[in-house]
């Protein structure tokens, strides 16, 4: 009988740092970049969506790229599909545009009235078929000789019959109706007049020196709300039809400079605002120098009769002030006495008077000169007669006890 092998000892794991128990080295970077991450992406996500509604189209009537009803955005998309469209913002611009195209140019005008007379007359002077669209009359003069603006027409609605063309132009004709209402001119000889109203047609064209001009009486059949109603998008490509469209829509002008104020004065005006400030700093000087009234106020603490009195006995004596000196005195003496008399504090001087001569047997007249004096005040001269007040006041006062 054999004995039982012994068991094989267990070893135990080698020393240093034992396996982690997360799993591997890549699931441990996931976890702790997982979170930054999903804030990295949130933040990003809001980001865009919030730049996608951030964009700002240009506004405007007849912008060409404004997507409001009044814009003419989707007309510039349609041209250029099969032509060059050069957006201009000035004169120089659109001459500049003009010259660098090919022969086969069109120049179409909106709001000419934002134009100097001498920036029309060098863009008429260009050897370029013209589309004027509601021109000024400056503009009729320097394009179109002859032709006048002569009514206007409300655009005819979307539910109401459009302007037929009634002529031969091939454009209008290829168009059809149109809701073309607006400003109606009057044809010269040798012109095309379509699109008839009440007074006049909505469209003119006149050639001459190789060369057409067109005008359009409204610009509402270029916009994004009506190109596509009856004819409007076929008239439109077929007046622009050309392989470069210069598109002139000038910017409103800008101030340049200015003044102010100041220099819209007369010179006049403005030098007589000098002794006038010079006064007022006299005027303030001399009020901000000038002794006014006492202020009587509450002593913060007590103190005797006596020091109050002297303190302002020297004021007065300081600035000379025996006049105030001398009301004050009698002040005191009819606020002592009055009530005693049996009057009201407002009695008359007159009132007074007689009383405290009637308990005194003094003269009437001397008590009236003692008590309410005229000016100058006869006690209020020197020193030496405001002590003759004070003491005929207590002589006085002394006799009523």
């Amino acid at each position: 009988m054999t004995a039982d092998a012994p068991a094989a000892p267990t070893q135990a794991p080698p020393s240093g740092r034992t396996p982690p128990p997360g799993g591997s080295r890549a699931l441990r970077v996931w976890r702790s970049v997982r979170v930054p991450a999903a804030v990295v992406t949130a933040l990003v996500t809001v980001s865009v969506l919030l730049s996608l509604g951030a964009e700002q189209f240009p506004t405007g009537r007849l912008e060409p790229e404004s997507v409001s009803p009044d814009g003419t955005r989707a007309l510039v998309n349609v041209l250029e599909q099969d032509r060059d469209v050069h957006v201009t913002r000035s004169s120089a611009a659109a001459e500049e545009a003009v010259a660098a195209a090919g022969d086969d140019t069109v120049l179409a005008v909106f709001l000419d009235h934002r134009l100097l007379p001498e920036e029309l007359d060098s863009l008429a002077a260009l050897d370029v078929d013209t589309v004027l669209v509601q021109p000024s009359t400056r503009s009729l003069e320097a394009f179109a000789p002859g032709v006048e603006m002569t009514g206007r027409e409300e655009s005819r609605g979307f539910l109401e019959t459009p302007y037929s063309p009634e002529c031969d132009l091939p454009a209008a004709e290829a168009a059809g109706a149109a809701y073309v209402g607006g400003e109606l001119y009057t044809a010269p000889e040798g012109a095309v007049a379509c699109y008839p109203g009440e007074d006049g047609h909505a469209l003119v064209q006149v050639r001459g020196d190789g060369t057409a001009t067109t005008v359009l009486g409204t610009g509402r059949p270029l916009t994004n709300t009506a190109l596509g109603s009856g004819g409007n998008a076929a008239l439109a490509l077929n007046l622009l039809a050309a392989e470069d469209v210069v598109w002139l829509r000038p910017d409103p002008p800008r101030q340049e400079g200015g003044t102010s104020l100041w220099n819209l004065l007369p010179l006049g005006l403005r030098w007589s605002l000098v002794p006038l400030v010079a006064t007022l700093a006299l005027l303030a000087l001399w009020r901000g120098r000038r002794m006014g009234g006492l202020v009587p106020e509450s002593l913060p603490v007590v103190v005797r009769a006596s020091e109050t009195t002297e303190g302002r006995a020297g004021l007065y004596q300081s600035r000379k002030a025996r006049d105030r000196a001398a009301a004050a005195l009698r002040a005191g003496f009819l606020e002592r006495t009055v009530p005693k008399l049996g009057l009201n504090t407002d009695a008359a001087p007159e009132a007074v008077v007689a009383a405290v001569a009637e308990r005194t047997g003094g003269d009437p007249a001397h008590l009236r000169e003692l008590l309410h004096p005229g000016r100058p005040d006869p006690y209020a001269g020197d020193d030496d007669s405001l002590v003759r007040l004070a003491d005929e006041l207590n002589e006085c006062a002394r006799r009523l006890r």
